[in-house]
């Protein structure tokens, strides 16, 4: 079953750190966003492959936007 990471704030794609078909482990960072000068890892929540990356370094998220796709 595919889980869907979404982002929970407004932020900036500071750096991608996965890409489509790495295999995760829950816990394993994803994507470092960055808001008001603070670094905030995207965790894995479960483990899986990683199907789709749906951002790009220096995209801006809005809260509820797709970030990946872990299956």
């Amino acid at each position: 079953m595919a889980e869907e990471i979404r982002a929970e704030m407004v932020a900036n794609v500071w750096k991608v750190v996965a890409t489509a078909g790495d295999v995760v482990a829950e816990g394993d960072t994803l994507v470092i966003l960055e808001s008001m000068k603070m670094e905030i890892p995207v965790l894995a929540e479960s483990d899986g492959m990683v199907q789709q990356l749906a951002v790009n370094e220096g995209d801006v998220v809005q809260e509820g936007d797709l970030i990946a796709v872990i299956e």
